[in-house]
């Protein structure tokens, strides 16, 4: 072979072998497209349904019915409103008795905004009136006939529909500062006794003056 067929042929050769080289280049960049493409729709899909409402209920007054007897075995009182306050929630319906004749219910005082008109016109036994409270607070009134004789009564519309008795005793044992508990008042009732017992043994052994016996100066 020449030397120049030679030299052609070694430079076809060449020139082949450096296509097929860069040909799976090219094929190895078209994976990593479409990996990159097919991660990125993936981080879009979850969360998507999370924003569900669940705070749409809302609450009022419990309701429930309570009673108060008007002149119960014709004592000029209501039962309970005058001795100790008729409480109840919010929402509740009160029905008023009649138990003995000439009562009727007046509005002395009541929460703004809560409208309770009472019952004015006398009415006998076997009448009965009901009204609804709804707005928190205190309402009071009385027997317009019988007021003089203390025939009043008051009711008190809270939360609870309970008396507050627990909340008052924690308050106030908070503000005494630091709290008192039995066996500390226990503890300190035994020493005062054990320190009187000492001092009266003391006083009555040594307490006497040695002057105060008689004797020959």
């Amino acid at each position: 072979m020449k030397r120049r067929d030679f030299l052609l042929t070694a430079s076809g050769v060449a020139g082949g072998t450096a296509v097929v080289g860069a040909a799976p280049a090219v094929a190895q960049e078209e994976p990593t497209a479409s990996n990159n493409s097919s991660s990125g729709e993936g981080t879009t899909t979850p969360g998507a349904g999370n924003n569900s409402t669940d705070g749409s209920g809302g609450g009022g007054g419990g309701g429930g019915s309570k009673t108060v007897a008007v002149g119960p075995g014709g004592d000029l009182i209501f039962t309970p409103g005058t001795e100790e306050p008729l409480y109840a929630s919010p929402g509740t319906t009160v029905t008023f008795n009649w138990e003995s004749d000439n009562h009727n219910i007046v509005v002395d005082s009541q929460p703004d905004g809560a409208g309770w008109e009472g019952h004015q016109p006398l009415e006998n036994t076997g009448f009965t009136y009901e009204h609804t409270f709804d707005t928190t607070g205190t309402y009071e009134y009385h027997c317009q006939p019988h007021q003089s004789s203390g025939m009043v009564g008051e009711i008190i519309i809270n939360e609870s529909g309970a008396p507050p008795q627990s909340a008052e005793v924690e308050i106030d044992a908070e503000e005494m500062g630091v709290p008192i508990q039995a066996h500390f008042v226990g503890i300190a009732t035994i020493l005062m006794l054990v320190v009187s017992l000492i001092y009266t043994f003391f006083l009555l052994k040594y307490g006497e003056s040695p002057h105060a016996k008689g004797g020959n100066n």
